[in-house]
């Protein structure tokens, strides 16, 4: 007998075994018969491992567990991105380098400058947030200590491949060959604050069950009612004048909806306008609160990208510590 004829037998064999084993519960009928065919079980079984034996399992890798410091790194990185963008629009220069260094691989960043506001409201507003996400900076440091990360690379040109023109690009703002400048008018400028501030506020809402240490949520809860007041006010003037150019809260919305394309099939962004035609200042759900995102799903906006990356978009060569991928949507 050949080695392929001796694998049909058997396996013949142990088919006759099995039907016999269904035929004798089929017609046993007492709780006894039932007991005793434990043994012919357990035999027949044996027989089973004995051709078959089962592979040893592969430990599942426990994933290394998120510390507090992880989650404050990465508010960090997304403060170093705000304040960059709102130092170099309301001011002309970015952060202090004495604010960048700290473990992992430190970046430069690209373009950025001054914003020529006309509206000198806008130009007040963007000067206070500027001045907020600044101290966001130097506080989470000094929270860190020798723990808190580098500035990763940052895009915040606006060029035609920068990020802003992608994002604007993905909501249908612009054409593939344009180019999207936040730094050419005011309302430019309030739409590239608008593709960052409800960001902000679901990252740190997101972020606040994943922290042990009460000092640092209560500081976390600080920043987040920061960030809140920062995009309440951006969607408040951006609603204002749009009522005089509802081009511009048309925008918004697609902005809104590109974001929420990107962070997976649930909704969870929201526009500046209702589908009635009026104001929707506060992005909330039916019982009036906010909503929140995940780490991953914050990453998928800011890397502009639907699937798992770990680089992309505004943070170009990705993110330092150990929260740095975006989901899988």
């Amino acid at each position: 007998m050949d080695n392929n004829e001796a694998i049909m037998a058997a396996l013949g064999a142990r088919a006759q075994r099995r039907e016999e084993r269904r035929r004798f519960f089929k017609l046993a009928g007492s709780a006894a018969v039932i007991a005793s065919a434990g043994s012919l079980l357990s035999a027949c079984d044996d027989d089973d491992k004995n051709m078959n034996p089962a592979p040893t399992p592969t430990p599942t890798p426990t994933p290394p567990a998120v510390t507090d410091a992880d989650v404050l790194n990465f508010a960090l990185q997304l403060e170093y991105l705000e304040a960059q963008f709102y130092s170099y629009a309301a001011l002309g220069t970015g952060l202090d380098a004495s604010l960048l260094t700290g473990t992992g691989t430190q970046g430069a960043v690209t373009g950025g400058r001054k914003v020529t506001f006309t509206d000198p409201v806008v130009a007040q507003y963007a000067a206070e947030i500027a001045g907020d996400e600044v101290a966001h900076v130097r506080f989470l440091r000094q929270q860190l200590g020798s723990s808190a990360v580098a500035q990763p690379a940052i895009d915040v040109s606006g060029g035609s491949t920068s990020a802003f023109s992608a994002a604007a690009r993905a909501a249908g703002l612009i054409s593939a060959n344009q180019a999207f400048d936040p730094y050419a008018n005011d309302e430019n400028f309030l739409l590239g604050a608008f593709v960052f501030e409800d960001v902000g506020v679901t990252a740190y809402k997101g972020a606040a069950p994943l922290i042990s240490n009460k000092t640092y949520l209560e500081a976390a809860a600080g920043i987040l009612a920061a960030e809140a007041y920062h995009a309440g006010l951006i969607r408040t003037v951006l609603y204002r004048k749009g009522l005089d150019a509802p081009s511009l809260r048309t925008s918004a919305d697609k902005i809104s909806d590109a974001r929420d394309s990107l962070d997976g099939s649930s909704d969870l962004d929201q526009g500046i306008s209702t589908v009635d035609n009026k104001s929707n200042i506060v992005p909330a759900d039916g019982n009036g609160i906010a909503y929140s995102r995940s780490t991953g799903q914050v990453l998928n906006i800011v890397y502009l990208d639907k699937t798992a990356k770990s680089a992309g978009g505004f943070f170009p060569s990705g993110l330092n510590g150990n929260i740095k991928t975006s989901a899988a949507n």
